[in-house]
């Protein structure tokens, strides 16, 4: 019974908010915008409050880990769902966060005009490397302009059994290459059992997302820096996903 209306009630408080981006995104971009950022901020706690009020699913966002942050750095982490997105604009609020995401969530509903709203880096799924590089590069001169944190997830696909996947290189050395800035690692668990509804349904009950910064490096200035970073990185998420599992 809970379920149901676990689910209802996610329905009912993205539902309006979603047409409003909807009907806005074709006419005016500052009116998408700001329904966009309504999304990540409102409807995001609304959404905790319903998991955590009918199904005891809560957020636990080590905020002591924070203390180690900069004023500004990018973030590397695993991917488990599409929440993850709206976990780390929560978890580093009030930060201005971007992602570099595929742009097949171009068509997803809500997700899509918001990412492209809030100009998130988006990926050409079946371009060649150059241009998803040029995009990166793009990106990352732009969050610099403006003070935005860039998190880039180096495993370039969610995970949906919550197992941690190999890293790419590519795209992370791109963005440390042009957005010279201290790199966060950061761990989250949890998102796998939301991946689909059919998740909601039947491995919901009694979790957490739980999301926590483990080591900030300095900027890398050379190959071996950051290639250290992202073996390091995963070692140092592998084992914290381990510890919340243990």
């Amino acid at each position: 019974m809970f379920t149901i209306i676990t689910v209802l009630c996610l329905l009912g408080a993205l539902s309006f908010p979603t047409l409003m981006l909807t009907f806005a995104y074709p006419v005016s971009r500052r009116l998408a915008l700001f329904w966009s950022n309504y999304i990540t901020t409102r409807t995001a706690r609304l959404v905790f409050a319903i998991l955590r009020c009918y199904q005891k699913f809560d957020f636990l966002g080590d905020e002591k880990s924070k203390d180690s942050l900069p004023e500004q750095f990018i973030v590397i982490s695993n991917h488990q769902s599409l929440l993850d997105i709206v976990v780390y604009f929560k978890y580093l609020a009030p930060r201005c966060v971007r992602f570099i995401a595929k742009d097949a969530l171009g068509s997803a509903p809500m997700v899509g005009k918001m990412l492209r709203s809030q100009e998130h880096c988006m990926i050409p799924r079946k371009g060649s490397p150059s241009v998803a590089m040029k995009s990166i590069e793009k990106f990352g001169r732009r969050a610099m302009e403006r003070g935005q944190i860039p998190v880039i997830f180096p495993e370039g696909t969610r995970s949906r059994t919550g197992e941690l996947g190999p890293f790419y290189a590519a795209g992370f050395r791109r963005l440390v290459q042009t957005a010279r800035l201290p790199v966060a690692v950061c761990a989250l668990d949890g998102g796998w059992r939301l991946s689909n509804i059919k998740d909601v349904l039947h491995r919901l009950s009694r979790g957490a997302y739980r999301v926590k910064v483990l080591k900030v490096y300095d900027a890398p200035s050379t190959k071996e820096e950051e290639k250290l970073i992202l073996e390091e990185g995963k070692e140092l998420i592998q084992r914290q996903l381990d510890e919340w599992r243990a």
